[in-house]
């Protein structure tokens, strides 16, 4: 997939990326390394041995174009280091963190400044807005950063406001807002820019579940219009699951495996990864092409499914082949019926 910028490159590419934390880092973990002979564990148990913390362990992936990249874990996992060392928020002690191709690790502050005013989009969990500013004139103020006249900062925040569903509220004040709104807020703000990357770490967590519901729905819509290259932060498999092209899960500094939904939750490489999905419906996440088998004698002029259908709405649709069943007390009378459909209808998840 092609770029903005027209080159080949992942959006992002991390190659061998540690986060050590204690003295003398860079020097503990080249020797560590060496040592270890290329084995990573080996290397991450050697630093732990003198009270280092590598906090993110040899991490290598990419992030496409216009793909939502969701990265989770428990807490003390590393996903939220990770994330910084990508956007440069921490140095990274070792490995390389490329953008487009460029390497992060080599940039200078100056480049870094650039890249993050006019590249880089970043939202967290606490909103950080400024409370005496209107919600335009928070959203608008990257853009003055950026030395934008007024006119046209003000007329990009209004569009934004609109996008994120504010608007109507561009003169109230963050006290004024809902944690919802403010939220809504913050990714505005983070948009106002227009990155073509873009950093989010936990947005939605503080958030009651309800409103994160509606924020997640919010955030598809988006993204379905936008296409942006995003990291997306969570601690939740619900929210990963929902909103994910691609998902890392970290455990203890190290990532143990990238899939998609359907991979995460059909084939987990291991019990860590098998006890966050224990509890989702698998049916509502793995799709028809997951379970498919090669035709060799279905009818093509009867009743058909779509290969991208989820199992649950799959299933529902074969019920509706079916008659409807007699229902009886406990006296074996009948005293009813139910349609198959109807039933299925009744157990079904709302898609998206």
């Amino acid at each position: 997939m092609t770029s903005q910028t027209g080159s080949d490159d992942p959006a992002i590419s991390c190659r061998n990326v540690w986060q050590v934390f204690g003295p003398n880092a860079k020097t503990a973990l080249a020797d560590a390394k060496a040592k270890a002979g290329g084995d990573s564990d080996v290397a991450a148990q050697s630093l732990r041995d003198q009270g280092l913390i590598p906090a993110v362990q040899d991490a290598s992936f990419d992030v496409h174009n216009g793909e939502l990249f969701v990265i989770m874990g428990l807490s003390g996992s590393g996903k939220s280091t990770i994330v910084r060392c990508i956007s440069q928020l921490l140095q990274a002690t070792g490995g390389e963190i490329l953008i487009e191709g460029e390497n992060l690790v080599n940039a200078t502050k100056a480049r870094l400044i650039e890249l993050r005013r006019r590249k880089l989009g970043m939202v967290f969990q606490h909103f950080g807005l400024f409370p005496h500013m209107t919600v335009t004139e928070n959203v608008a103020f990257p853009l003055k950063m950026q030395g934008q006249n007024k006119a046209d900062r003000i007329k990009r925040a209004l569009e934004v406001i609109e996008l994120v569903g504010l608007k109507g509220r561009e003169d109230s004040y963050p006290r004024q807002l809902s944690g919802g709104q403010r939220q809504r807020v913050g990714i505005a703000r983070s948009l106002a820019v227009n990155p073509d990357i873009w950093f989010l770490d936990e947005p939605f967590s503080a958030l009651d579940p309800l409103i994160r519901r509606q924020l997640q729905d919010e955030f598809i819509n988006i993204q379905a219009t936008l296409k942006k290259s995003i990291v997306f932060i969570t601690h939740d498999i619900a929210e990963a699951l929902k909103i994910a092209d691609r998902i890392a899960i970290m455990r203890d500094g190290k990532i143990v495996q990238i899939g998609t939904p359907t991979e995460i939750v059909l084939n987990p490489v291991d019990d860590y990864v098998r006890e966050f999905s224990k509890d989702v419906a698998k049916g509502r996440h793995a799709r028809v092409a997951s379970v498919m088998q090669p035709a060799t004698g279905a009818d093509a002029s009867g009743p058909s499914l779509r290969q991208d259908m989820t199992l649950e709405a799959a299933l529902a649709e074969c019920i509706t082949q079916y008659d409807a069943v007699a229902v009886k007390d406990a006296d074996g009378k009948v005293i009813g019926q139910v349609d198959p459909s109807v039933l299925a209808k009744a157990l079904q998840a709302e898609e998206t």
